[in-house]
């Protein structure tokens, strides 16, 4: 019997941010292999094709998982998603991470998300000449 890996889950992001760049960058070098994680830009034709519009609408323009199972996660439940699937100390900074109520996250993550583009400017190498198994990783 031939077992399928499991599809990596996509990561959404603004393309125009530094932090989201940061962000992109944090979790390539802990998922090396690419097993748990794609990428996308948010507003592309991956996005397009994988988020109804009725949902789309509603999410925040800086980032947004969705799950092998179809769920959308925006804001602070995302980034906690992201950081329990690395699995070591990342899952147990997701776990106390859940700990606190949803909207005190969500509250928090869009008073930075307000501020990311002023903060966290892009690098310089945004958009470098990545390494072929690396582009592989990234969807328009």
């Amino acid at each position: 019997m031939i077992v399928e890996p499991q599809a990596p889950e996509r990561i959404f992001y603004d393309g125009s941010c530094g932090l989201c760049h940061r962000g992109v960058r944090f979790v390539v070098r802990r998922d090396p292999e690419g097993r748990a994680f794609r990428f996308a830009p948010l507003g592309g034709p991956t996005f397009a094709r994988e988020v109804d519009p009725a949902i789309a609408s509603g999410l925040p323009d800086s980032f947004v998982i969705v799950t092998r199972d179809g769920r959308v996660l925006p804001r602070s439940d995302g980034a906690l998603h992201v950081l329990a699937a690395l699995g070591g100390i990342w899952r147990v900074l997701a776990a106390v991470g859940k700990i606190v109520p949803r909207g005190v996250r969500d509250f928090l993550y869009d008073r930075i998300a307000a501020v990311r583009k002023r903060l966290f400017r892009p690098p310089a190498d945004a958009c470098p000449v990545a390494p072929a198994e690396l582009r592989r990783r990234f969807d328009p």
